[in-house]
């Protein structure tokens, strides 16, 4: 759906209010090419274009809300959000005063379009499975556009329209043994994805190696991005927002209340205008360019969405109160220094199965996933038996951090459940001088 005919439908709309009613709609619509692959061959493939309409009506203190598919078509789609509004109206006459709705008074407009260079579906498929020539290779490709859009009676006109690729893929070598790699961005390289499947061969060919199997305990170790995103992504689970510091249900209690610190190297930042997700909030709040969340390994600021602000008198800074567009800013550490430096460790190139052991400590346990290699003299030498970590951010990225690479890698969710996400995150990897390992 086009940003006129977007906004043609919510004034076609928004002509029907009553009284004191308020209208906010929210569009989310894609147009996406996916593409399944199994043994270095296409297994599935296909296009998606789909647009939702979300509408949120406020009427003295009270809130209700639904949604709607739409079709394209500018009649039948008029007639269907009429239909929903009506049920809306039914419906808040009946609810509550909302003692938390909080909404933007001010009209504002803003429009930003992310553009890409994006090669054919057919080309980026067909350079894969050329590279990948004789390996087992199974992944998904998910490329295109994703438009959100927000309208309100207040007179609030937002766009954000952004396009992208995400190449998400495993090789195995045999049964759940397998090396994994994601290239994503807005740049399309032949030679990047080169680089990486590339990689993958050296890592096949060290996986193929006899197994080796070492004790519980600590040992040093370098995290890959892909691995460190885990362990963010866990954080952000309660880690940034400013209901779980009010409520003291955060994991990164200590640190806000100084009874901790992480390292002075380490710094994570909300990153707004990178990322894929649109600059303004459901309720017509305009985000900050960023929000320093930790910064020098000390506690900045909270993410605080709407609801949030209204309860404890906070200004809004986010659309939901854990990250969308993560970011930690780049180390002094090259890259391809990493494993030099680690000398003799473990290479660490995922993580799964990631939970809390003890919350209030900041301890994680997970699992050692793919490309997780025995290191000796900065050479991987062996393939390492799956074991579990059980250790706290508050050493990990604390005071056993020894370094973050200069480089990093954007990392695209690639979850495509009732649509693309667009959540980002751009991080480096991770040295550090020991990590527990538990069984």
């Amino acid at each position: 759906m086009r940003q006129e005919h977007f906004y043609a439908l919510f004034d076609a709309l928004a002509a029907g209010l009553q009284g004191d009613e308020i209208l906010f709609a929210g569009l989310g619509a894609e147009r996406s090419d996916f593409v399944r692959l199994n043994q270095n061959r296409v297994r599935q493939a296909g296009s998606v274009a789909s647009a939702g309409l979300g509408l949120t009506l406020i009427d003295r203190g009270r809130q209700a809300d639904g949604d709607c598919p739409l079709s394209g078509d500018a009649d039948a789609d008029l007639a269907q959000a009429r239909a929903l509004l009506g049920r809306l109206r039914e419906r808040v006459a009946h609810l509550p005063e909302d003692p938390y709705l909080n909404f933007s008074t001010e009209p504002a407009t803003s429009e930003r379009r992310l553009d890409a260079d994006l090669p054919s579906t057919a080309d980026a498929i067909g350079t894969l499975t050329g590279l990948a020539g004789g390996l087992d290779l199974v992944g998904i490709w998910a490329a295109g556009d994703v438009m959100e859009g927000l309208a309100s009676s207040i007179g609030h006109r937002h766009w954000h329209a952004s396009r992208s690729f995400n190449l998400d893929w495993s090789c195995y070598l045999d049964r759940d043994k397998a090396v994994k790699a994601s290239y994503s961005g807005f740049d399309w390289q032949p030679d990047a994805l080169a680089h990486k499947v590339n990689h993958q061969r050296a890592e096949l060919y060290v996986l193929g190696r006899p197994e080796r199997h070492i004790e519980p305990g600590r040992y040093r170790a370098y995290l890959a991005p892909a691995a460190l995103a885990e362990l963010m992504d866990l954080l952000a689970w309660g880690g940034f927002g400013l209901r779980d510091h009010r409520t003291r249900q955060t994991p990164l209690l200590k640190l806000a209340t100084g009874e901790q610190r992480l390292s002075p190297a380490l710094t994570v930042i909300e990153e707004h205008k990178r990322g894929l997700a649109p600059g303004f909030t459901d309720e017509g709040f305009t985000k900050p360019a960023q929000v320093v969340l930790i910064e020098g390994g000390e506690y900045r600021d909270c993410l605080t969405d709407a609801r949030s602000a209204k309860e404890y008198g906070a200004t809004v800074n986010a659309a939901d109160e854990a990250p969308e567009s993560l970011a930690i800013a780049a180390g002094e550490l090259a890259a391809d220094e990493a494993l030099r430096r680690l000398d003799t460790g473990i290479l660490i190139g995922n993580l799964w199965y990631c939970n809390w052991s003890d919350r209030n400590a900041c301890r994680m346990t997970g699992m050692t996933r793919f490309g997780t290699f025995w290191v000796e003299h900065g050479k991987p030498v062996a393939p390492l038996g799956v074991m579990r970590f059980d250790d706290s951010l508050y050493h990990l990225l604390g005071d056993r951090l020894e370094g973050l690479t200069a480089e990093r890698e954007l990392l695209l969710a690639a979850d495509t459940y009732g649509g693309r996400s667009t959540d980002s995150a751009l991080l480096p990897g991770a040295l550090v001088a020991g990590i527990d390992l538990t069984l």
